[in-house]
């Protein structure tokens, strides 16, 4: 199953010419989750290859307008396109449904089901085939960060193995691989781990919104194929990233290393910063590490197929060849 992270908003505290303010899409398989919902994410949507989908769950990290003021407008823009069936569920820290009792006089009555959801820290969303859990970040009381995470997978099945042991073909291995014992026609009961390899690892993101170093993000993140770190400053404005409880590029890195996680990328970017001096601070430390911009995105696949790779203006649609206006004659 795909997997990627779409940056449509890499951008901190205000927009520039040419970052958004915060908003990443996970794309996982045919599911699309929107993670913070800054100013004009849904002209951002609308500008990619992508489109504005008719999302059906929202994430906000904290309630600091960079991170929220473009989801009354995308609230709105459903509705008026005929959204009238299809629920919203929108899921954040504590302070969530007052948010939306101050927004209610700006949404009015909205024609579909929406839905407010309060989460706290170490609270998961079991989702079948992968989990998304809440973990709390510094940045403020309520703030949180999200890991999603996919369990273990079966080990590779072993066809010669299988045929060895005399497995016939059809339900009888996919019981096995579903971890179920068989019995075979010898009269031998046949185990997973007689046909199976160690099992595979499934994949994480790790997101942080807004945070100052932390040791509960290094927990959150470990053994993370993508961290996903805010770095608002480099380490010469150390005690301004202090004061306004953000990161420097090199606090980020750091807390990459410590966790293990097999790429970085830098998001939350200051309009002094054009970026590539955030990749150097942070790759000093921690050489893995991007710094996304606008329509970039991050593709991560199962472990076993190769690490995640930046895919540079990945969801930025194709620029078609202008057309160029009729000449018309002097009369």
């Amino acid at each position: 199953m795909d997997l990627d992270v779409v940056f449509l908003g890499t951008a901190a505290s205000m927009p520039t010419a040419q970052r958004s303010p915060a908003a990443l899409l996970v794309r996982r398989g045919s599911e699309r989750l929107l993670f913070d919902c800054g100013e004009g994410t849904q002209r951002q949507l609308q500008r990619s290859a992508i489109g504005l989908p008719d999302l059906q769950e929202i994430f906000l990290t904290h309630f600091h307008a960079d991170h929220f003021l473009g989801l009354p407008g995308m609230l709105k823009t459903f509705a008026l396109r005929g959204r009238d069936e299809t629920p919203l569920t929108v899921y954040g820290p504590r302070g969530l449904r007052e948010l939306f009792n101050r927004l209610h006089p700006f949404l009015g009555r909205l024609p579909y089901p929406l839905t407010v959801v309060e989460l706290d820290a170490g609270e998961r969303l079991e989702r079948g085939d992968y989990t998304i859990e809440a973990f709390a970040v510094e940045h403020g009381a309520e703030a949180l960060g999200y890991t999603i995470a996919e369990p273990e997978r079966p080990g590779r099945f072993d066809v010669a193995a299988a045929d060895a042991l005399g497995v016939p073909d059809g339900p009888a291995r996919g019981r096995l691989q579903a971890g179920d014992e068989v019995a075979v026609d010898s009269g031998r009961t046949v185990t997973p781990a007689d046909v199976l390899g160690e099992p595979r690892p499934g994949r994480k993101l790790v997101l942080t919104g807004d945070t100052a170093p932390s040791p509960r993000v290094v927990q959150a993140a470990h053994g993370a194929d993508l961290l996903v770190h805010e770095a608002s400053f480099l380490s010469d404005e150390a005690e301004r990233a202090r004061e306004t409880m953000h990161s420097t590029a090199a606090e980020a890195a750091e807390v990459a290393r410590l966790a293990q996680v097999r790429l970085l990328a830098l998001t939350h970017v200051s309009p002094r910063y054009f970026g590539p001096e955030l990749a150097d601070e942070a790759r000093a430390t921690f050489p893995e590490t991007v710094v996304p911009r606008d329509f970039d995105l991050i593709e991560v696949p199962f472990p076993e197929r190769g690490a995640p790779q930046l895919v540079k203006s990945g969801a930025r649609p194709p620029r078609s060849d202008p057309v160029e206006a009729p000449m018309i004659e002097p009369s």
